[in-house]
C-alpha cells in the first residue's frame, strides 16, 4: 500500500502549507484531495512535487506491507 504521509511531512519542513501549495504552485486541489486520502497520482505529479518540494520521491510516499509478485 502507498502511503503519502511523507509529503505531508516534508510540506511541514519545509514551511508550505497546502494553501500555499495551491495557490503559489498551482498544484490542485484534486491532487492534494488524493494524496490526503492515499488515493494514486501519476509519476508526473511526483516529479513536479519533487520540483516545488526541491526532494526526492521517497519525500512524497512510501511504499507499506510490500508484497513482490513472487510472494503471492
Amino acid at each position: 500500500m502507498i502511503s503519502y504521509k511523507p509529503f505531508f511531512e516534508t510540506l511541514k519542513k519545509k514551511g508550505i502549507t497546502q494553501y500555499k501549495l495551491e495557490t503559489e504552485y498551482g498544484v490542485s486541489k484534486g491532487t492534494v484531495d488524493n494524496l490526503r486520502h492515499n488515493r494514486s497520482i501519476t509519476l508526473y505529479t511526483v516529479d513536479e512535487l519533487c520540483k516545488i518540494l526541491e526532494c526526492e520521491p521517497w519525500d512524497i510516499f512510501e511504499i507499506n506491507n510490500y508484497e513482490s509478485f513472487e510472494e503471492r
